[in-house]
């Protein structure tokens, strides 16, 4: 569900973590307690506006207009990162802004098949593309809910530190 803390459990992940892990979240810009728009913020602290209201664009999720060259510039530099330091991936999200990019949907396949493991928060809905990740033999989906998310942290940091 939205606001149940994904990005806050992810954000936990990377502060254990620290410098052994590239990618990005994504953080809601505020204005005046209203939501305007979506940040999306690698680790190593570039950002962009990914999609913003008003913002004239021919790719709309409800009323935000999402800027995909965003998601493209930033976000796929940082995954590739991942990839090529063999560092845990981060991707907050695969969700519907996103996934109007054919390359980053792209470079979300090249990271689940390299030797990275990739934490990362996807559309919960049906969708073809996220049906795919989500049926794949090697991704564990976890559904965060209020009664297991304080746990969660400490759980996905066993999982991703077995190795």
């Amino acid at each position: 569900m939205p606001r149940i803390g994904k990005t806050t459990i992810i954000q936990k992940v990377v502060d254990v973590l620290n410098d052994n892990c590239a990618g990005f979240y994504t953080e809601e810009i505020r204005k005046n307690n209203n939501r305007i728009g979506f940040k999306l913020i690698t680790l190593d602290n570039k950002n962009c506006i990914m999609a913003r209201k008003k913002f004239k664009s021919h790719y709309r999720v409800g009323k935000y207009g999402v800027d995909i060259r965003c998601i493209e510039r930033i976000g796929i530099t940082a995954i590739r990162k991942g990839i090529e330091e063999e560092k845990v991936i981060i991707i907050d999200e695969i969700g519907k802004m996103e996934l109007f990019s054919g390359s980053f949907k792209e470079i979300v396949l090249e990271a689940l098949d390299s030797s990275s493991h990739v934490l990362g928060t996807i559309l919960f809905r049906p969708h073809s593309f996220c049906d795919k990740i989500k049926d794949r033999e090697d991704v564990e989906i976890i559904e965060v809910t209020q009664e297991n998310r304080d746990s969660l942290p400490e759980i996905i940091l066993k999982k991703l530190t077995k190795d």
